[in-house]
């Protein structure tokens, strides 16, 4: 199992440090040994590929990869021509993560419509394949869009992820992408539920096994401090409830919130629980590391531990 960092947005950082942190961040992580950067697509927050196409040029190995962007809010086309461009920008190291988002973000925040979202992100996926075979004329007709346009941007497109939760999703994940990446799933949803279907999904269409990218929290600390830890990260990563998609994924797993996915405690604890994923079927974590303490200052120093401590125990998990 390989492991890399996600990162989300950092509201302790001034407005100006932000982008500048984040392009530290990915190369502190790279100099660490860490295998990838993970960093999503958060309303009103640096925009994901932008920010991972400057990381590119600031880093040589890392795979830098979006967790995720909602499709709707681009049309795919002018995301495939992003995504080239942003790979370009890696040099190869791009992967390009996608997903639904939620209705209260979509509908909600956006006034886009969150009708048929299964459908709309086939008519993408379409759109994306045939943009991403190669530099030429992109000629899709779906019930979603009718593109007929040229694309030249490079010639080594990135792969491609989906936020997989439920059978449906898994099945396409599967059928038509490189693999899934997770959030707020424990080990037995993935172990009985992700990993059985998006597998046999490839499988049946002829395609690698797929990734198991799994966003988890982490944070080294003290026994007693396991219980705060976790409610502290569902109270800032978490309200499932908000979200009927995450809802669906946790009734297939133990856990009720994310907090109740952290790996938390000293090393050992720490360790057993990255294993236990690894062992469900995860070929990535990508670790959130969740800092915790009173104040900003202590919050950083428990960030800097942990990191330290995921990148000494790289090799051995």
């Amino acid at each position: 199992m390989r492991i890399g960092l996600m990162v989300g947005s950092d509201k302790e950082r001034a407005r100006p440090d932000r982008l500048a942190g984040l392009l530290a961040d990915g190369a502190a992580a790279e100099a660490a040994g860490f295998s990838s950067f993970w960093f999503p697509q958060v309303p009103g927050y640096v925009d994901a590929m932008t920010a991972l196409a400057l990381l590119g040029a600031a880093t040589e190995s890392i795979e830098l990869g979006t967790a995720v962007v909602p499709v709707q809010t681009r049309h795919p086309l002018i995301l495939a021509q992003q995504a080239l461009t942003t790979q370009a920008a890696c040099r190869g190291r791009f992967t390009l993560g996608l997903g639904l988002s939620h209705d209260w973000i979509i509908k909600g925040q956006l006034g886009l419509p969150y009708e048929r979202p299964l459908t709309t992100l086939r008519g993408h996926l379409d759109v994306l394949a045939a943009a991403f075979a190669g530099p030429g004329q992109v000629d899709v007709d779906n019930d979603v869009f009718s593109v007929h346009s040229p694309v030249d941007v490079i010639d080594v497109a990135p792969p491609v992820l989906l936020a997989a939760l439920g059978p449906k999703m898994l099945r396409l994940a599967g059928e038509q992408a490189d693999g899934t990446v997770l959030w707020m799933a424990d080990e037995r949803a993935i172990g009985e539920h992700v990993v059985p279907r998006i597998v046999a999904a490839a499988r049946d269409g002829g395609r690698p096994d797929p990734r198991i990218v799994a966003g988890v929290p982490v944070a080294l600390c003290a026994s007693g401090e396991v219980d705060s830890a976790r409610a502290y990260a569902s109270e800032v990563l978490g309200h499932a409830h908000f979200s009927p998609n995450y809802v669906a994924l946790l009734e297939h797993g133990d856990a009720d919130d994310v907090g109740d996915t952290m790996a938390a405690g000293d090393e050992g604890a720490v360790l057993a629980r990255l294993r236990s994923y690894r062992d469900a079927g995860v070929t990535d974590l990508a670790a959130r590391i969740v800092g915790i303490g009173a104040d900003a200052d202590e919050r950083r120093r428990s960030r800097d531990r942990t990191a330290a401590f995921l990148a000494s125990a790289i090799s051995t998990v």
